[in-house]
């Protein structure tokens, strides 16, 4: 997969590229970073350099979002549906001491913008700190991440420019790029996110378990797992 940005200097021969798919009103997304961040705590001197891509779950969501009650009960054939649907991701968030706070969540929205934003935080060497403020803000605070105003939040709190991100937002900026890294990831036969990329080569698909990515990480530095 083609680096667009990244938050780490030029790599060298001891680092290893880990493109991440992901959307940040995906779940299993947002469970899956927390077990691959327990990893990389667990060996602070991993290889990693990580890279966020989009992947639009809902690529065809209106660009307002829509009633997040609504949505689900339609994806999932009503309300039973959808709470059999989600009694996995409750289960494994919870095992992830997870706060998913599903009351709080109203509106699904469109994550052009989100993913906008991603992209731009990755230029300004602040890629990690977007993805995890967006998963913070949908998941546990249920805030509307398809609001330009929230978004402009998220950056400010982020030490980015409020101003010039409320701008770029309102234009059309780098939507064509998001929209063609998106359609490259399909094409590339990426059905379901999140999805890891280790080394340009290798696809680990799901929200794996920390206990593997530590697996990975010893075996990528020629150890043996302890």
């Amino acid at each position: 997969m083609t680096a667009n940005t990244t938050d780490t200097a030029e790599q060298t021969a001891q680092t290893v590229k880990l493109d991440i798919l992901s959307d940040p009103i995906c779940p299993w997304c947002y469970i899956g970073k927390t077990r691959l961040d327990r990893a990389l705590a667990e060996v602070p001197d991993h290889p990693f350099v990580i890279e966020w891509h989009p992947f639009q779950l809902n690529p065809d969501m209106p660009s307002e979002g829509m009633d997040r009650r609504a949505y689900l009960e339609t994806k999932f054939g009503g309300k039973e549906g959808a709470v059999r649907a989600y009694a996995p991701v409750v289960e494994h968030a919870e095992a992830a001491g997870l706060t998913i706070n599903f009351d709080a969540m109203e509106r699904t929205p469109n994550t052009m913008d989100a993913h906008r934003l991603i992209h731009w935080g990755g230029i300004e060497g602040k890629q990690q700190g977007v993805v995890d403020a967006l998963f913070k803000a949908y998941f546990v605070d249920g805030r509307d991440i398809g609001s330009h105003d929230v978004l402009a939040d998220i950056a400010d709190g982020l030490g980015m420019d409020a101003s010039v991100v409320l701008r770029l937002l309102a234009s059309d900026a780098d939507r064509d790029l998001i929209q063609r890294r998106d359609a490259h990831s399909r094409e590339m036969g990426i059905t379901s996110v999140p999805t890891f990329i280790v080394a340009n080569s290798h696809a680990v698909p799901g929200a794996q378990p920390t206990e593997l990515w530590v697996k990975v990480i010893h075996e990528l530095m020629g150890r043996e797992t302890p």
